[in-house]
């Protein structure tokens, strides 16, 4: 029987991660993790302002070290037969792009300017604009928020797209349209030039844009050309079909074919959020509630389309036909800031050893960095174990 393989791409908030994948039994035959070095080095973000960016070259050098790493480990006998490529990234993790579809800090002229990077999902410098949008939407006959909770989040499309356009001219004027991360790593590795052929996922349109069957696609260029002059004729540039996660972007264009070592025959699947792809990985049922933790924590359930009929679910972050798994109603919630949390509430506790140990005359400096790495690894785990010991009602 002919071999099968497949490959996954999952792009982290700080990492970026390859996995190689029987396709016959769902066997894992290879993984491989790159951390992005710019964002390793706090570049592009100001996190007093809430701003947290990622420059695209992050993502390309990951995506392309990641994948050769994972197909050395896995050996000639299974790069042979890689079938299919599929990625799911952070979301709602925006870029501005040109005509033909590049991020503008790929660019001369932009390469440093966060502006024209990728806002990464948890970034907030558009709380000012998503306050703006959800006032605005109680204006119209037609509730536009009805599928996504009814409130709009700072840290999705609209909101970035607006802030950006505001906040830069330079890139305002460059600015063509607007592409979700996930949208734009299979557009990348397809070769893509065309911004408009692009194929957006229906999970970061459903969920992110306020893309919806009902409204015949997003909604009408009035709803934000009143918003704000600088998006008219935005949706135009953008999109009015969005497909499942099931279907191909295309193939893998000879230029990423060889970078990879792959074949040109490699299917391209339409892009997801990692989220989303995590709770198809956890095998998630109808009613069965998924959980996906990480940097943020998200809450998914489908149900099916016929069930749960015209049924709308206030204060989510959305519901989308088709989001998680194709023919069912995909439905999210989370906590934006769970796993950071965590990463602040370690870091505050630390800070007493830090910086005592900077001033320890005891030990030398490879003394120390032992000792710090030591603790970081056992706080958390040992705070975890002191705390099961505890009578529940406490």
């Amino acid at each position: 029987m002919k071999e099968n393989y497949v490959i996954g791409v999952d792009f982290g908030t700080d990492s970026v991660r390859a996995l190689i994948v029987d396709a016959a039994n769902g066997k894992e035959v290879a993984s491989a993790v790159v951390r992005y070095p710019r964002w390793s080095e706090g570049l592009f973000c100001d996190p007093v302002q809430s701003q947290f960016r990622q420059h695209p070259a992050d993502y390309v050098e990951g995506l392309e070290q990641s994948v050769r790493s994972a197909l050395k480990q896995a050996g000639s006998a299974v790069q042979q037969n890689i079938r299919a490529i599929a990625v799911d990234t952070t979301g709602s993790s925006p870029v501005a792009v040109d005509k033909t579809g590049t991020p503008l800090s790929l660019l001369p002229g932009f390469e440093k300017n966060p502006h024209a990077m990728f806002v990464l999902w948890k970034d907030h410098t558009a709380v000012k604009e998503a306050a703006e949008i959800n006032t605005h939407a109680t204006k119209f006959k037609t509730n536009y928020l009805q599928f996504v909770g009814g409130i709009y989040s700072s840290e999705w499309f609209w909101a970035k797209l607006l802030h950006t356009l505001r906040a830069d001219e330079s890139v305002r004027k460059a600015c063509y349209s607007w592409v979700e991360h996930c949208d734009w790593v299979p557009f990348l590795l397809t070769g893509g030039t065309d911004v408009i052929q692009l194929r957006r996922g229906v999970c970061s349109a459903g969920h992110k844009a306020l893309w919806a069957k009902e409204f015949g696609g997003l909604p009408p260029d009035e709803f934000f050309s009143s918003l704000d002059p600088l998006l008219k004729g935005f949706t135009s540039r953008l999109f009015s079909e969005t497909f499942t996660s099931d279907k191909p972007a295309g193939k893998l264009s000879s230029a990423w074919a060889e970078r990879l070592g792959l074949s040109t025959e490699v299917i391209v699947g339409v892009g997801a959020f990692d989220a989303h792809m995590g709770a198809v990985g956890g095998q998630i049922e109808p009613y069965h509630l998924s959980k996906v933790m990480g940097t943020s924590t998200c809450d998914m359930l489908v149900a099916p389309i016929a069930e749960i009929k015209d049924t709308l679910v206030h204060g989510i972050c959305g519901q989308v036909n088709g989001s998680i798994i194709p023919g069912m109603m995909g439905l999210e919630a989370g906590q934006s800031a769970f796993g950071d949390t965590y990463a602040w509430f370690q870091k505050l506790l630390q800070w007493p050893m830090e910086t005592l140990l900077q001033q320890s005359t005891w030990l030398d400096a490879a003394q120390r960095d032992r000792l710090r790495s030591e603790w970081s690894d056992k706080l958390i785990p040992e705070l975890s174990k002191q705390a099961q010991s505890l009578p529940i009602g406490e």
